[in-house]
């Protein structure tokens, strides 16, 4: 499931307190679906590593109480009002700590604790083929579950990114090469790997990277062939005409024909459209003269930057030229 269509997923099934449960790779993004579906449904989040936990953290501690002991719920557990309550990497959980989220999953309490009636429970973790330190999930826990996998989606990533402020030199690599978005392998057992994850560590660190270092550091974010295909494309990235220029005469600045430049090109554009003292219409006029697949790539994302470009007669136009061609279209 596309995480476009698992939020949608999430958006139903929360409301309901229907317990679910995220499969999916390592740094594909499982975390962040959560708490963005826990902030659009207006509800709280309580975010517990399960990892972190010991047997007896969720009930918390005995006092006495006069002759008898009283047991003190952990303050980290939600007391009151409506929200999700996240058992994040419950399957690298010991196995009497899952026993202990499977009571409170169950039963909704934990000893003297119970869960709101307005919480509900999500829950999730890596797959046991990505051999990330599972344990075998216990059979009644994972019968409470509605178990949703998540698959890494370039399309859904670009649009998430380019709202996110993942700078255009990742994006417009990974619209270059989108196969390089999430590669994990097992067998090989890598220190670093391409995910979506470790790309925007690559994204937050490159403008403060000196370019000796460029490399090092990218390759211990994403690994060394990944690294080196995107340094690659970011000597061509730096080396592209002046946009001042292309956006100061869209008409007849030239159209280069390689894909790399053109995608390059494409985000450079893009990230123009953030400032409000670059002309829109010019910068339409200029993606209107790109190879049908570039104009949409560029429309795409800049109109998920600036709506208000839908409003243009000649992006209007352009759509309808596009559905006529076939072209997928978004909105």
């Amino acid at each position: 499931m596309r995480a476009s269509q698992l939020s949608l997923a999430l958006a139903v099934l929360i409301p309901t307190g229907r317990p679910v449960y995220l499969w999916g790779s390592p740094g594909v993004g499982k975390s962040s679906l959560v708490k963005q579906a826990a902030s659009s449904l207006g509800l709280g989040l309580v975010d517990v590593r399960a990892t972190l936990l010991d047997p007896v953290d969720l009930r918390g501690l005995p006092r006495l109480d006069g002759d008898q002991a009283v047991w003190c719920p952990p303050a980290f557990l939600p007391r009151a009002g409506n929200g999700v309550l996240f058992l994040d990497e419950l399957a690298q959980a010991a196995p009497l700590v899952q026993a202990a989220c499977l009571q409170l999953t169950l039963d909704r309490r934990v000893g003297e604790y119970e869960l709101p009636d307005g919480w509900s429970v999500v829950a999730a973790s890596n797959r046991s083929e990505d051999r990330a330190g599972t344990h075998r999930l216990i059979s009644p826990l994972l019968n409470r579950f509605v178990h949703l996998d998540l698959q890494v989606s370039s399309e859904d990533w670009q649009a998430w990114a380019v709202i996110n402020g993942i700078v255009p030199e990742v994006r417009a690599f990974l619209n270059y090469r989108p196969a390089l978005l999430s590669q994990f392998d097992v067998t090989s057992n890598p220190r670093a790997f391409p995910t979506p994850r470790s790309w925007q560590f690559v994204s937050d660190v490159i403008s403060r990277t000196p370019n000796e270092l460029l490399h090092p550091v990218a390759a211990g974010c994403v690994g060394e062939g990944p690294a080196a295909e995107f340094l690659g494309f970011l000597r061509l990235y730096r080396e592209l005409p002046d946009l001042d220029q292309v956006l100061a005469k869209p008409d007849t600045s030239p159209v280069p024909r390689e894909p790399a430049i053109l995608y390059a090109l494409v985000g450079a554009l893009v990230e123009r459209c953030r400032s409000t003292t670059t002309s829109l219409g010019n910068f339409v006029s200029y993606a209107m003269r790109l190879p049908d697949e570039f104009t949409l790539l560029a429309l795409r994302d800049s109109l998920a930057i600036q709506p208000k470009l839908a409003g243009l007669a000649s992006v209007q136009k352009w759509i309808g030229h596009a559905r006529a061609k076939g072209l997928f279209v978004s909105g």
